[in-house]
């Protein structure tokens, strides 16, 4: 069936000729395109310090570019987060790449506050569209393996997030350092359109009604079962607590980072912003087993965030790598398992509606906290503000490290 018929939620007249591609390349594929498209819409990372200089902008105004992107991401999530079910994980995904080309081609191009956020926005739009689509196919494909499609799908997450500022690091050497990581990436992820339009789509699990097929479409609430309800919640609070730390570390830390290190090397800016991310998708291979990994991962974040403020206070670029290291680190273990244990309570068919209604509050993270601490680095400065972020995020992750733990001894009893 091609693109256009599934787009269109209706069974194609006669069956094409088409990929039938294996497992393990079906896999490879739906964790390619979630993971490049967040190396794309975190490539500019460590180019804000340029454009905050070309375009002559503002703390806060960097913060609103970013959040631009978080506000589309969570809208999308909410409005479309529900449609590969309908009209396929494969037509989603090649959506996705659609729109992301789109974002990236205009943020290229942008010589403005507005263009920048419109085309942050339409990557907002672009991953929305596949974070559901890619994680339901995880599921999809290892229907008895929940597990590992949940490791899958935040190796993916973390480890897009974290390649982008160094791809983008590194790209920014050659010429035109705003513009030319932009072209390359659009290149790149104009390729995958390739193996997408020519796979082999699998049907839609839950197709849509022949008579009003895009009903099926419709805005619908953030739904969860009664038996996954306590881990929905609980992995939302740690996805909130986690981007607010990975959006701090994409947006206003390049700077923060570039006064502690003394340095101005985009690609060494961008290693620092990818460790806490990088770090993360680590801790998905390494994989620690046992009952106190929750309390454990949030006790790590809590330590590795507040000590942030402190290796800004000596100036310590090893304390601030080991600080990165260990939130990171920590932040993956705790999320790994709580993420994994909604997975495994909700129904195939619910899937991709209920993990987009994790990732809803998980990226207001990202958006939420990250403006306000944009506006008070405009009052009191970006060192000041940022004391005061990490302390307030270290001590909320001290707090749910000493509830999980009190839950699980409570539990083996």
């Amino acid at each position: 069936m091609s693109v256009i018929n599934e787009l269109r939620m209706r069974p194609a007249a006669a069956e094409r000729r088409s990929w039938d591609a294996s497992l393990a390349v079906r896999l490879a594929l739906a964790v390619t395109v979630i993971s490049t498209l967040l190396v794309g819409a975190n490539l500019a990372t460590p180019i804000y310090p340029l454009l905050q200089a070309d375009l002559g902008l503002t703390p806060f105004a960097v913060t609103i570019a970013f959040a631009s992107y978080v506000v589309a991401l969570i809208g999308g999530l909410v409005l479309a987060g529900h449609w590969s079910d309908h009209i396929g994980r494969r037509a989603a995904l090649v959506l996705a790449v659609v729109l992301g080309l789109l974002g990236a081609a205009l943020f290229a191009v942008a010589t403005s506050l507005p263009m920048l956020a419109a085309g942050r926005a339409l990557q907002g739009g672009a991953v929305a569209l596949a974070t559901g689509a890619s994680a339901a196919a995880l599921r999809d494909l290892l229907p008895t393996r929940p597990d590992w499609a949940s490791r899958f799908t935040l190796m993916a997450s973390a480890g897009g997030v974290a390649a982008g500022p160094v791809i983008g690091g590194l790209l920014s050497l050659l010429p035109a350092p705003t513009r030319t990581p932009f072209i390359v990436y659009l290149v790149l992820l104009g390729s995958l359109l390739v193996p997408l339009v020519l796979l082999r789509a699998r049907p839609a699990i839950k197709p849509a009604a022949a008579d009003n097929p895009l009903a099926a479409l419709r805005p619908r609430r953030p739904a969860v079962s009664r038996d996954a309800r306590r881990s929905f919640w609980t992995a939302s609070s740690v996805g909130f607590l986690s981007f607010a730390v990975f959006g701090f570390t994409l947006s206003l830390a390049p700077t923060w980072f570039a006064g502690i290190a003394g340095t101005s090397s985009r690609p060494l800016i961008g290693l620092l912003a990818a460790l806490v991310l990088g770090s993360s998708a680590v801790s998905q291979l390494v994989s620690p087993r046992g009952r106190f990994v929750v309390p454990v991962g949030l006790a790590a974040m809590a330590l590795g965030v507040g000590l942030l403020p402190l290796a800004e206070g000596t100036g310590s670029l090893p304390l601030l790598v080991g600080a990165c290291v260990v939130a990171g680190f920590g932040q993956g273990m705790a999320f790994r398992v709580v993420f994994n244990e909604v997975s495994v309570k909700v129904d195939p068919a619910l899937h991709a509606q209920t993990i987009s209604a994790v990732y809803v509050i998980t990226y207001l993270g990202s958006a939420v906290p990250v403006l306000g601490l944009g506006a008070a680095a405009g009052i009191w400065g970006l060192n000041a503000s940022v004391t005061v972020f990490a302390l307030a995020v270290s001590g909320v992750c001290a707090v749910l490290a000493a509830g999980s733990l009190v839950a699980r001894l409570r539990a083996a009893r």
